[in-house]
């Protein structure tokens, strides 16, 4: 006699919530000012003006843009500003700091952006495998958002969770 087979995740009534599934689609792009400084480490103001009054902006047309200096420098304020002034026509984003920021950012949004109508209440699981990195910052800003809202909090796969949180009766 065949037993049949029960999905008890299934019938758990977990809603699973997959990080991986809130990235914000589009290239990422590090715009990297050390070019443009004077033997590594000065910055030139008119040469700057120079570079980007001739610089094809339209080349970061609906890309995600990280504005930055792999180089140990100090770099005034206004160039950054300016960067992102020239940029703002074209990028869809555009943050100082590196690319990991920028992925921080864009999931930032992502999380401000996610309708928690369904969760309220609710027995979630926060997915914790998935193919492409998820910012730690991610987890943390998601678990914020949620704890206010769920019956309880998992981190992991359905069938085998970590508890994080669970309302008080």
């Amino acid at each position: 006699m065949e037993e049949e087979i029960v999905n008890r995740v299934k019938q758990s009534g977990l809603i699973q919530l997959d990080l991986e599934e809130m990235r914000i689609p589009g290239e990422r792009i590090f715009l990297d000012i050390k070019p443009q400084l004077f033997m590594e480490l000065v910055l030139k103001e008119k040469d700057f003006r120079n570079y980007l009054a001739e610089h094809d902006w339209a080349s970061y047309q609906d890309k995600h843009v990280a504005v930055g200096c792999s180089n140990d420098a100090i770099i005034p304020t206004w160039a950054f500003m300016l960067i992102s002034i020239h940029l703002s026509p074209f990028a869809k984003t555009i943050v100082f700091g590196t690319l990991e920021d920028l992925e921080k950012t864009l999931f930032k949004q992502s999380i401000d952006e996610l309708s928690t109508e369904d969760l309220q209440g609710a027995r979630v699981v926060i997915k914790g495998c998935s193919k492409e990195s998820v910012p730690t910052d991610t987890y943390v800003q998601i678990a914020q958002k949620l704890q206010p809202l769920v019956k309880s909090l998992f981190f992991g796969e359905p069938c085998s969770t970590v508890p994080l949180f669970k309302k008080k009766s």
